[in-house]
């Protein structure tokens, strides 16, 4: 209760100090009338309630903040980017703003702010954030075609029209979700099947409308005796990079009845009745959907609930050919191990030598994978390019589902140390020796270790990992100012800039991926960072996380931080192979994102570009 009082004291002080210190309030950025991030437009103070501010304007499509006294020690923006209505918070996101005339309210005090934007068109229904037949949602007009309006919206799973001028003279509806032609009258309410964000466009000329869902999940899995043999386990599907709602993965499939799940729980899914290999669940659906036993390449969209199964063949062996093989000729394959978890995954260690090769199945020619690109590409079926090899010994990685590939070269150092000003033995001299993993020749480790904060004014602080006690191969972070807690060494890089701690230390000496952790208290502490991938990168708006190789369990605390070591996201996530973060709010610029579960922490590097 103490607790809670002060709070709330601390809570009325703080919002009295705002508003003492606030002599003016303005918009500003690229879409005010001015246009940039370096000029306010005034907003009118109320005469009655100070805390009350007003304008009248036109925006152009772009971002907008609300700031004070016309600098940047006090501002307001809205993480969740929410429009036209919302609450500003102190330093948070920027607001995206559409072209148009508004009127806009603005509360410095509760930071409560309203864009007022009167249009012909409007959305009305329970489904819209009225929730009923009175009140219009008013949708913008496309700057590009008077016929076209859109809006984005938080939707119910309920019905909802569209008509003009705020009555009922002229209206559309229809009887078809998501897409569809509205009809002119007194037609069918279009029933929302789900509740989220969408952005809805309707043509009032051809009658055609869209609403396309905008927030994704953070997985999507199937479930269900015919999967695993119960009902208690998930198998998750990946996010596509460029779609949201898109999902696949390849899954053995025991036989008998199954769902779709998001999240990992029965708030959302998708059943039957549906056919088999290809159908369209229905969300929400008690029945269950049934599936043949088999290996299959799924592919599942979780905004229209289309499936389909792709039976994989299995082949009975893959080999590399060529003249860049060790054998040396095209008649010959070197053949590949199966991976003993996924029958469609194959590697080879082989010392290679300048030439040409292609994978093919089971020693013939009626099955083969080529491809122009080298040391990574997909593989097409009887593609007339051989893949063009450097010589050198690698691990080999090929997907017969995929056709991707993958030639690592190998390089082992017989020794990797830690050395900077920052680091424990505190000289550019003498090297702290690191560990090499007994299981991974490319990754190394200091189980325990005590680095100092490197002093941003001085050239020699900082650390940085080195090979052979030389500095001919020597790796550090391609920025000055990046690269911790985690980062990505290149060759001759800049100084790793340390933060003062205790911490467990690993390097992957093949990918220059490093991080500073939790200290290692066994070689199952060990986390490569290569081994994690984040996707797409640089991102716009969601962030994608393949955790798939660890095996992680419970609660994940999942931390974003800008380069200046400024918490932009802190928020905790049940633990997943794969994981989907929005961070739409960032703006562009270079990331770290911390991943903190039980036995680990795991620190990758990403952007943001808008």
């Amino acid at each position: 209760m103490i607790i809670r009082i002060l709070n709330l004291v601390w809570i009325c002080l703080f919002a009295m100090s705002i508003q003492a210190q606030v002599t003016s309030v303005g918009i500003i950025g690229p879409a005010t009338p001015i246009g940039d991030w370096d000029t306010d437009v005034d907003m009118v103070q109320d005469a009655v309630d100070t805390s009350i501010w007003t304008l009248q304007v036109t925006l152009n499509d772009g971002e907008i903040k609300f700031r004070a006294n016309d600098g940047w020690d006090v501002n307001w923006g809205n993480n969740d980017g929410d429009f036209p209505n919302g609450v500003g918070l102190q330093g948070e996101g920027n607001l995206t703003a559409f072209a148009g005339d508004y009127f806009i309210t603005f509360n410095h005090t509760t930071g409560e702010y309203t864009f007022d934007y009167d249009s012909d068109i409007g959305l009305i229904g329970p489904a819209t954030p009225s929730g009923d037949w009175d009140t219009d949602w008013d949708m913008y007009k496309d700057q590009t075609d008077p016929n076209k309006f859109f809006t984005i919206v938080d939707l119910s799973a309920d019905a909802c029209k569209f008509r003009k001028d705020d009555g009922w003279d002229v209206n559309w509806g229809a009887n078809t979700f998501p897409s569809g032609t509205a009809v002119l009258g007194n037609g069918d309410n279009i029933t929302v099947a789900l509740a989220t964000k969408y952005r809805v466009d309707f043509d009032t000329l051809t009658g055609v409308y869209n609403f396309e869902a905008l927030v994704g999940y953070d997985s999507i899995s199937l479930i269900g005796a015919g999967v695993t043999g119960d009902w208690d386990t998930d198998v998750y599907l990946k996010v596509n990079d460029n779609d949201i709602n898109a999902w696949s993965g390849v899954v053995t499939m025991s036989g008998g009845e199954y769902k779709f799940r998001a999240n990992s729980a029965w708030a959302t899914s998708w059943g039957g009745p549906a056919e088999f290999p290809a159908d369209t669940a229905t969300i929400g659906s008690q029945d269950n959907l049934v599936a043949d036993a088999g290996d299959y390449f799924v592919n599942f969209n979780s905004e229209t609930g289309i499936y389909s199964f792709e039976e994989i063949e299995e082949y009975g062996s893959i080999g590399i050919i060529g003249d860049a093989s060790p054998i040396g000729d095209w008649d010959t394959d070197v053949d590949m191990v199966q991976d003993a978890t996924d029958p469609h995954m194959w590697t080879l260690r082989a010392i290679l030598s300048d030439g040409d090769l292609k994978f093919r199945a089971n020693d013939d020619w009626g099955v083969n994978w080529g491809g122009p690109d080298f040391p990574g590409g997909t593989g097409e079926l009887g593609s007339a390019f051989n893949i063009p090899i450097t010589g050198g010994e690698y691990d080999i990685t090929f997907n017969s589902i995929t056709g991707d590939y993958f030639f690592k070269e190998v390089i082992v150092y017989d020794f990797i140390g830690l050395i900077g000003m920052s680091g424990p033995n505190a000289d550019w001299e003498t090297d702290f020796a690191m560990t090499q993993d007994p299981n991974d020749e490319q990754v190394w480790f200091i189980p325990e270790a005590t680095v100092t904060t490197k002093d941003p004014d001085a050239d020699d602080q900082g650390v940085k990992f080195r090979a052979d006690m030389d500095w001919a191969v020597n790796w550090g972070p391609a920025n000055a100012d990046e690269g911790w807690p985690s980062g990505i060494g290149v060759q001759n890089g800049a100084n790793i800039p340390t933060v003062e701690g205790t911490y467990g230390i690993t390097l992957n000496s093949f990918t220059g991926e490093y991080m500073f952790g939790d200290v290692i208290t066994t070689t199952e502490d060990i986390v490569d960072p290569s081994s994690i991938t984040v996707f797409p990168n640089p991102t716009a708006d969601r962030l994608q996380i393949d955790l798939s190789s660890l095996d992680l369990s419970g609660t994940l605390q999942v931390v974003v931080v800008d380069m200046a070591g400024k918490t932009m996201i802190n928020t905790n996530k049940a633990a997943n192979s794969f994981l989907s973060l929005d961070v739409s709010m960032l703006q562009s610029g270079h990331y770290a994102i911390q991943i903190v579960g039980d036995n680990h922490i795991i620190g990758k590097r990403f952007s943001v570009a808008k």
